[in-house]
């Protein structure tokens, strides 16, 4: 792997053997790459896809990683979502009652998990989710943290595959480091 110094940042320059920009960020430290994916595995195989997807998306935009906007943003639009709406007023999006507050709650876990009481749960519990679902979303957004802090201080780009999103959806999802040039 090659690597080069531009100021403060360490910049991780291409390894053949990883394919991705997030892989080549880990490539000092597999085992820890490896455990994240057996971590983020747990949390998501547990939980309806597009929830995860609301909910890391929720999570990422607060974080402003662009990388995870425009990765799981990607997946929610395969989906079938209104990506674009959803970021610049999710409320206007069609959402339900649900969607609206797991990605509520992810932004709190985000900005301060500590500010959460049991009567913000009760909201959750109220729409119907069980401890267990409430339990999901918490992981999914706290993983998160960790994931979107790690590529951001390691300073890494999103791919620049990235650039072949429609214009109006990079705008909304490029919410932090720029998309990488290929």
């Amino acid at each position: 792997m090659t690597e080069r110094r531009r100021g403060n940042h360490r910049t991780v320059l291409h390894n053949p053997a990883m394919n991705i920009n997030l892989e080549r960020a880990f490539a000092d430290r597999p085992a820890v790459f490896a455990a994240w994916v057996q971590l983020n595995t747990a949390i998501k195989e547990r939980m309806d896809l597009r929830r995860y997807e609301l909910v890391t998306l929720a999570a990422a935009l607060k974080l402003r990683s662009s990388y995870c906007c425009l990765a799981h943003g990607r997946i929610l639009l395969e989906l079938g979502e209104p990506v674009a709406e959803i970021v610049r007023d999710r409320r206007a999006a069609n959402l339900s009652d649900v969607d609206l507050a797991v990605m509520e709650l992810a932004e709190r876990v985000v900005e301060d998990a500590t500010s959460i009481e049991d009567a913000d749960l009760g909201r959750l519990r109220n729409l119907g989710l069980s401890e267990a679902d409430i339990a999901d979303v918490v992981y999914a957004a706290s993983v998160r943290c960790f994931f979107s802090k790690t590529l951001d201080a390691l300073g890494v780009l999103p791919d620049a595959f990235y650039g072949e999103l429609e214009p109006e959806l990079r705008e909304v999802l490029v919410v932090g480091r720029p998309i990488a040039e290929a």
